[in-house]
């Protein structure tokens, strides 16, 4: 159980955004903060707006851990090109974000806790690490125990979001693959997402 599940949409509120795009968001009636002194937001400074953008990007795939987001950060880093689309690339390759794009679970939260539990295979083998890195190529599979569930069977039929073009996903045999790395206008984040702000917070 993902730590945060009981409390992900304290995150749209704190954050100001309908992050995921879900109807039933407490943002779309009650659009500020949480808490007493939740309506009085202030101007942010450069600090604050660059920590709110890392903020969103961490929140958006389950609430990464620092430690964690960081060491995406220094891998983006080093590879070859544009730091914020590679580190959106690396979070986009993640085994809970493959699951959740294919449409396999409704929610990312629930792509970590389906991965937790068993019931995902990566090129046939059981897999239940959420960071999982997909490779292209690699065959992502529901186990056939677990292709009745009815968290698979909800998200399947949503008609909330698509799938995006760099996934391929088969709701008949409930497998999936990346065919691509995606860059950040192929990625359907429902609201903006600023990389290049989360690079200048990490490179102060």
């Amino acid at each position: 159980m993902s730590k945060r599940i009981s409390a992900k949409y304290k995150i749209d509120r704190r954050l100001g955004v309908n992050l995921w795009g879900r109807p039933k968001s407490p943002f779309n009636n009650r659009e500020y903060g949480p808490g007493q002194h939740g309506q009085r937001r202030r101007k942010p400074s450069d600090f604050g707006t660059q920590l709110m953008a890392k903020q969103k990007l961490k929140g958006y795939y389950g609430n990464i851990g620092e430690k964690q987001f960081r060491r995406y950060f220094a891998e983006a880093s080093r590879r070859k090109g544009d730091t914020g689309e590679n580190l959106v690339g690396l979070l986009e390759h993640r085994l809970d974000a493959v699951i959740y794009r294919a449409k396999f679970v409704p929610t990312v939260f629930a792509a970590r806790q389906f991965i937790n539990h068993g019931h995902v295979q990566v090129n046939g083998k059981r897999v239940n690490i959420p960071s999982f890195n997909v490779k292209e190529g690699d065959v992502v599979s529901v186990r056939d125990k677990s292709r009745n569930m009815g968290l698979v069977l909800e998200a399947i039929s949503s008609t909330e979001r698509d799938v995006p073009d760099y996934i391929d996903a088969d709701h008949n045999k409930l497998a999936c693959g990346i065919n691509r790395t995606p860059k950040l206008e192929d990625v359907p984040y429902p609201t903006q997402m600023e990389p290049n702000l989360v690079i200048e917070f990490y490179s102060r």
